[in-house]
């Protein structure tokens, strides 16, 4: 049973090929450098609630909810890969995600952890955007991206990298492309105060929806479980939904029990 379902999530994977790749592993808002472990399955509720002022002859940008699965699909300590898909609510409707990483130290002693991966990968074509909006309704964001990442004794973790996405679809409010920038992170856990204490800061640069800074801090309630409390700032304020305050369980669970 345990070889079974393993190989039929390894086979989802090589079957969709480029667009079996959703939300990954984050920090608040952008993907990190973390990959599930193998045969972990990961739940995801995410609540993003606008918080800015309603836009004049349009009301208040509605709250945004999403439904996620990440699943770690390779059994080996050094290489990882997560799998997975969303719902977004108000969007047609799934998108999948994956990711591929190394964590800290396995290349070498000192070596940081690295991980390419994709997000937000549709299945449906949309045209061109336009004032922060499609011509035609698409999925196909089609971001990818490339993260490292390091420890740095007490001052907690680091990373960097840089994403592209789909220039049709990533464009600021005027509709010119801005499909491309850079991310940042600091993470921290807060062990002097509590080991279920985890408080980060992340980046992501451009002037498209996806373009915000965000903050924010996790409890964890269990050991499989924690939420994550956060603000993203948008970069664009010109840019719906606009900044919005985020609330995020996440849950663990082990697939072959």
């Amino acid at each position: 049973m345990k070889k079974a379902l393993a190989t039929m999530v390894l086979a989802v994977c090589v079957f969709y090929g480029a667009e079996a790749f959703g939300t990954p592993s984050t920090h608040i808002w952008a993907p990190s450098t973390d990959v599930q472990a193998y045969g972990v399955g990961h739940v995801t509720s995410d609540i993003y609630i606008p918080v800015d002022k309603p836009v004049a002859g349009a009301g208040r940008p509605a709250t945004i909810t999403n439904l996620g699965l990440t699943v770690g699909v390779l059994p080996y300590e050094k290489l990882g890969l997560e799998v997975g898909f969303d719902h977004i609510e108000g969007t047609y409707p799934v998108y999948f995600n994956a990711k591929l990483g190394v964590p800290e130290g396995a290349l070498g002693a000192n070596t940081p952890a690295l991980a390419i991966g994709s997000y937000m990968i549709g299945t449906k074509n949309g045209g061109e955007a336009r004032a922060g909006r499609t011509s035609k309704l698409g999925t196909d964001y089609n971001v990818y991206y490339a993260k490292a990442a390091e420890t740095i004794g007490q001052f907690g973790r680091l990373s960097a990298g840089y994403y592209i996405g789909n220039k049709k679809l990533l464009v600021d409010e005027n509709g010119k492309e801005d499909e491309k920038g850079v991310l940042l992170a600091w993470e921290r856990t807060m062990s002097e105060i509590s080991d279920k204490l985890w408080l980060s800061v992340d980046y992501m640069g451009g002037e498209s929806n996806f373009g915000a800074l965000a903050y924010g801090f996790a409890w964890k309630f269990a050991p499989n479980t924690s939420v994550i409390f956060g603000f993203v700032d948008q970069n664009n304020d010109k840019i719906l939904p606009g900044d919005t305050a985020t609330v995020q369980v996440d849950i663990d669970f082990d697939i072959f029990k």
